[in-house]
């Protein structure tokens, strides 16, 4: 794993989250984005060479609407930059990880994406993001 590419944070509502967000990090959100897949939409933060996402459920039976129901608003996810995400799955299964999705999917932010199961991480959900390239059209 590269770096800590993005923490993740659940909130109720993105357009009062926002300016609670810049005025703490100084900084404006420069992109938000919904995944409907995953029944989300987010909202991006940099502060330095770190980045906030801002995640609001966007359906009733969405992840981040199940953890906002189970825990309230607070930190969901730390995600990690890999280089190759297929073979830092592969070795982390290896290690006896539990993998929630074997293949990685599109996430916001130009990413593929996958996760930890969080039983297996002390309680932490962790995502693995790898910048999608011009020529992979996963």
């Amino acid at each position: 794993m590269d770096k800590i590419e993005h923490i993740g944070i659940a909130v109720k509502d993105l357009e009062a989250s926002n300016p609670l967000f810049a005025k703490l990090l100084g900084v404006p959100h420069y992109k938000m984005e919904e995944v409907a897949s995953e029944g989300v939409r987010t909202s991006f933060f940099e502060s330095g060479p770190n980045k906030v996402e801002l995640l609001e459920a966007t359906s009733a039976d969405s992840p981040i609407a199940k953890f906002l129901e189970k825990k309230g608003e607070g930190i969901h996810h730390i995600a990690f930059a890999v280089e190759d995400i297929v073979s830092e799955l592969a070795r982390l299964k290896e290690e006896g990880f539990q993998i929630l999705n074997e293949t990685p999917k599109k996430g916001a932010d130009n990413k593929l994406v996958a996760f930890l199961h969080p039983k297996g991480t002390n309680g932490v959900l962790v995502e693995l993001c790898q910048e999608i390239k011009a020529n992979e059209g996963r």
